[in-house]
């Protein structure tokens, strides 16, 4: 669907009218128009999932570490580690731009939740 508004559209009826209560139509169709700029588009799609009172599923990463399940939802300050967990990503982070890592972030469009 990258960027194919046509595409997009039509691969949201039919996941509407499959289910109905799914945001993940709504989602890649906001995505579509805002990786597009049509940002007046893209907040149309996210009205429509709000007057529906529907929510988009937070991010959600999992890792396994000596036999445990680690899981981590955006947004999510719980995990009794996080403090270490996020030093860690900073010091990881830090070393990446050192030798001159740079994050491709053409793909980051808006954040649905944090939009509102």
């Amino acid at each position: 669907i990258h960027g194919d508004v046509e595409r997009a559209n039509f691969a949201a009826e039919h996941v509407v009218r499959l289910d109905p209560h799914n945001a993940a139509a709504y989602v890649v169709l906001s995505n579509t128009y805002a990786a597009l700029g049509r940002w007046d588009d893209a907040a149309k799609a996210r009205k429509v999932m709000e007057d529906k009172g529907l929510k988009k599923q937070p991010g959600c990463s999992s890792i396994e570490v000596k036999d445990a399940v680690h899981q981590f939802l955006m947004g999510d300050q719980s995990h009794p580690q996080k403090d270490a967990i996020y030093a860690e990503l900073q010091r990881l982070n830090s070393q990446m731009k050192e030798i001159g890592y740079v994050p491709d972030t053409r793909a980051v469009l808006y954040d649905v939740e944090e939009g509102e």
